[in-house]
Formats: structure tokens, sequence, C-alpha cells
């Protein structure tokens, strides 16, 4: 199994079922994963609709924490 950030999120939302697909299909770090869609979903293999429910949660707390951060700054 990989181990990385990816792995780790997944983990922590009790999905880490899909980290080697999420790798395989190139969402190998948080960046990339915050631009997740059901396209993308669709391609990983999530089909699992409360599963993804949980990913699409989870990428917009990544954009809102992004955005505070941001906010930080100015």
């Amino acid at each position: 199994m990989c181990t990385n950030i990816v792995y780790e999120w997944l983990k922590t939302l009790q999905l880490p079922q899909y980290a080697e697909s999420f790798v395989d299909n190139g969402y190998d770090d948080l960046e990339v994963c915050k631009q997740i869609g059901d396209p993308d979903l669709d391609a990983i293999g999530v089909a699992v609709p409360h599963h993804r429910r949980r990913i699409h949660e989870a990428v917009r707390r990544l954009k809102e924490a992004d955005e505070k951060a941001a906010g930080l700054y100015f």
C-alpha cells in the first residue's frame, strides 16, 4: 500500500481503500485532490454514494482551509 499524504487523508476519511486508485489516476497530493469532481471520482472508481459525499465534503474543507490561510496574508 502506498504511504503518502493522500493515503493519510483518505485514512482520516475512513476511505483508505481508494488510495491506490487515487495515486494511479494522478491524485498524489492534496493540491491536485482539491480539483476532484464527479467525473474524477468515476475514473477513480468511487461508486458508493456516501463515499463520494464524504470525499466532496473533505475537498470543500481543504479549499476553505486554503481560503482562510490566504486571508492571513492580506
